[in-house]
């Protein structure tokens, strides 16, 4: 495995089972989310290339972040005051840029009122952090998605604060000691990798900063990929899909469970009438593109 391939995650939501998500958008959905985009070596010059060029043209010299792009705030309160014509140009070259970009998209969503009707009787307090679950999920299908390629994988979370980057690195670095955490009787239908496996597919943990040109197209594509767990019509990811830039455009559906974005505990609490507004959900605009 000479060649390698760089995984570039975000994270969305609050990763405490327990603790309140502050406003909430107009979705209404409640999710914690790790995940972003897979680009091999060779293909991230391309990438990086092609992201300058998109904030060259539009003269943009903050990050790009999707909060801000949606919302039309802080960085980008100027879109705010510009006519609508130019609010759709801009909206689409950027939906152009995540296509044209050599990258995939991968992510671990978690329903968090689904997580806590699954888990809090059975385990209470004891239960993990929302992060926990999905830093294992996505990474290992990323894992697999290198080795398929006869490649390793280099793991790049955006750095948050120096303790939640230790809780990252303890999960990687137990990914490679003992496996994956969870029940052996339960996950054998995902094939998971062992120890051995993992110790010579991941390559290195490295943080990167929110600057990062690939850190932003991770945080691009995670918030569609969330959205999508809840209503697979929202635009911005019925886009993604039918133009081949999710994980799942690249497997067969029989292994969509098993190597594709996770949707863990949607099928507990997401498709309640309180945490479910396909209304709002499906007449998402390009102004919604981002994670």
């Amino acid at each position: 495995m000479s060649d390698f391939v760089n995984f570039y995650m975000d994270d969305s939501g609050t990763r405490h089972p327990d603790h309140e998500p502050g406003k909430r958008a107009k979705h209404n959905y409640d999710w914690f989310a790790l995940g972003g985009v897979l680009v091999r070596k060779d293909d991230e010059e391309i990438a990086r290339d092609m992201h300058e060029a998109f904030c060259r043209k539009w003269g943009l010299t903050d990050p790009i972040h999707s909060v801000e792009v949606r919302a039309r705030t802080k960085s980008f309160l100027w879109l705010e005051r510009r006519p609508q014509r130019d609010k759709d140009i801009f909206y689409e070259d950027l939906y152009q840029l995540m296509n044209a970009t050599p990258v995939v998209g991968l992510a671990c969503v978690i329903d968090r009122p689904g997580y806590n009707a699954r888990y809090r009787e059975k385990y209470g307090r004891q239960r993990w952090s929302l992060c926990k679950s999905a830093f294992t999920i996505s990474v290992e299908r990323a894992a697999k998605f290198a080795r398929a390629q006869n490649c390793r994988l280099r793991v790049l979370p955006e750095r948050c604060n120096k303790p939640e980057d230790r809780v990252l690195k303890s999960y990687y670095e137990d990914l490679k000691k003992i496996g994956p955490p969870f029940d052996p009787n339960t996950s054998e239908k995902y094939r998971p990798l062992s120890p051995g496996e993992f110790s010579e597919t991941l390559l290195e943990f490295a943080p990167k900063m929110k600057s990062h040109p690939m850190a932003q197209l991770a945080d691009l594509f995670l918030w569609p990929m969330c959205m999508g767990g809840y209503n697979p019509d929202c635009r911005p990811y019925e886009r993604l899909k039918s133009d081949g830039k999710l994980i799942e455009c690249r497997l067969p559906e029989a292994d969509w469970p098993s190597l594709g974005t996770k949707y863990y505990c949607f099928d507990e609490a997401a498709q309640t009438p309180e945490n479910r507004n396909p209304a709002e959900a499906g007449s998402a605009t390009h102004g919604d593109l981002g994670a």
